[in-house]
């Protein structure tokens, strides 16, 4: 036996639960959002444990990109499914968002019950500056690798207008943005030919289980039947706990409003978490009162410094919500956030399953198609002037925390311009620059208590 068909002989043997401990040990350590989580993925993978194939790893990943939904959990879903069914992507797409969400509730309860100490305070004091130093570089990331020409900046230019000026909805947005995507696509396919990649295919890293020439699985091969099935599945577990809380609470109880809700939000995930926060924004905070804009920016900092995907924020919005709405009684305040935290998160990832679970095998029978890819190039570009309007939607709380009549935070400038410099200039992650941020925000204020 050669030493190139060793990695392979031993690859055969991977179980199910053995892929089971690395899924549960992915969603303890998926920092990064998914840039960074989507490197742990193919340096785990495809580099070191030769899984799945360069290729295939970026024929899944560009068919995430396309979906609503965190790219990086439904990429562990695709790849899961691929190698142990049905089982092995409920199992790696739960075990990506899990973690998370337990993680989540608990931050969140510390927040909302003891925010008002000076501890805490001081903490979400330097924080939130770091945070719109973060979103700032999002739009940056997103946008060089999007921009790729003057068509591109100018669906940009034209998202950012129409939702900073105009206040159009996202949804809207994103629906021109993916027609003129389609249109451009079949007029001028070389201004749309960008969008959709991570790289280009043409690197091996040896023999890998799911190889480029490895036949599609039995499981992996499309059937009506099977796509009926999975259909008819996901709409049941959609339809059989919203019937529920119809009957329990009523059509205009909170629980009830937060399913519907982020039921639309899970379908406007195009482009990442960033993209559908002013989505959330306009309902939670605006429309039903969830919570209010400065612990929207605490609950994106949360959602930052915790593993699992950035979407995860909506389980903070639904435990605040719940929490501080009574759901329970005053006295189980708690659970009640506990109960929305983990309803948000249920309809916000139940789509992602049934996308991966439903469009697997018509993905595994095709290769990337310019009709698919370009509309995605057209949301990505729109997607830059969207996050840039979240960007200063976020300073303009952080700087001018009374609105432009009260007095300019030159403290909260300044922690914002030392993050974006080590962010933009240093290239440091993240999760340092929150941490730092952090305890100089509790610094400034306990010294100002002291």
């Amino acid at each position: 036996m050669s030493q190139l068909e060793t990695p392979q002989s031993a690859l055969q043997a991977v179980s199910f639960w053995q892929a089971f401990l690395f899924w549960l040990k992915l969603g303890l350590i998926s920092f990064g959002g998914p840039a960074g989580q989507i490197s742990i993925m193919h340096q785990e993978l495809v580099e070191r444990r030769r899984w799945i194939s360069e290729r295939r790893f970026l024929h899944a990943l560009n068919y995430c990109m396309v979906l609503p939904g965190p790219e990086a959990q439904q990429l562990a879903t695709y790849i899961g499914w691929l190698m142990h069914k049905t089982r092995g992507g409920i199992a790696a797409g739960l075990l990506f968002v899990l973690p998370s969400l337990f993680i989540l509730i608990a931050l969140s309860w510390v927040y909302i019950a003891f925010g008002n100490l000076p501890l805490v305070a001081g903490l979400f004091y330097g924080i939130k500056p770091a945070v719109t130093a973060i979103v700032l570089q999002a739009a940056h990331r997103i946008g060089s690798r999007a921009l790729k020409n003057n068509t591109l900046w100018a669906i940009a230019t034209a998202s950012f207008i129409a939702i900073f000026a105009l206040k159009l909805p996202f949804p809207v947005i994103v629906a021109v943005a993916a027609l003129v995507g389609y249109i451009g696509g079949r007029m001028a396919p070389e201004q749309f030919s960008l969008g959709g990649g991570h790289g280009k295919a043409d690197l091996s890293f040896g023999p890998a289980l799911i190889d480029d020439d490895t036949p599609t699985p039995e499981h992996a091969r499309f059937r009506w039947a099977g796509l009926i099935k999975i259909a008819i599945a996901g709409l049941l577990l959609w339809l059989i706990p919203m019937g529920l809380l119809l009957a329990s609470y009523g059509w205009e109880h909170t629980f009830t409003q937060m399913a519907w809700f982020f039921s639309k939000a899970a379908l406007l995930t195009f482009g990442g978490a960033y993209t559908v926060l002013p989505y959330v924004y306009q309902g939670a905070v605006d429309h039903y009162g969830w919570l209010l804009p400065v612990q929207m920016i605490d609950g994106l900092a949360l959602g930052e410094t915790t593993p699992g995907p950035l979407i995860m924020v909506v389980a903070f919005v639904g435990f605040i919500g719940g929490y501080s709405k009574g759901l329970f009684g005053p006295d189980s305040l708690f659970w009640a956030g506990a109960a929305a935290a983990t309803l948000v998160t249920w309809f916000t990832f139940l789509p992602s399953f049934i996308f991966i679970l439903a469009g697997g095998p018509m993905v595994e029978s095709t290769h990337n198609d310019l009709k698919f890819t370009a509309p995605l190039t057209a949301i990505t570009a729109a997607v830059v002037g969207v996050i840039l309007n979240l960007a200063l939607f976020f300073g303009y709380h952080v700087l001018w925390p009374k609105g432009f009549a009260g007095a300019f935070d030159w403290i909260s400038a300044l922690i914002a311009l030392a993050a974006a410099v080590a962010l933009f200039r240093y290239k440091i992650s993240v999760i340092h620059v929150i941490l730092v941020c952090a305890l100089l925000g509790l610094v400034l204020k306990m010294g100002s208590v002291l």
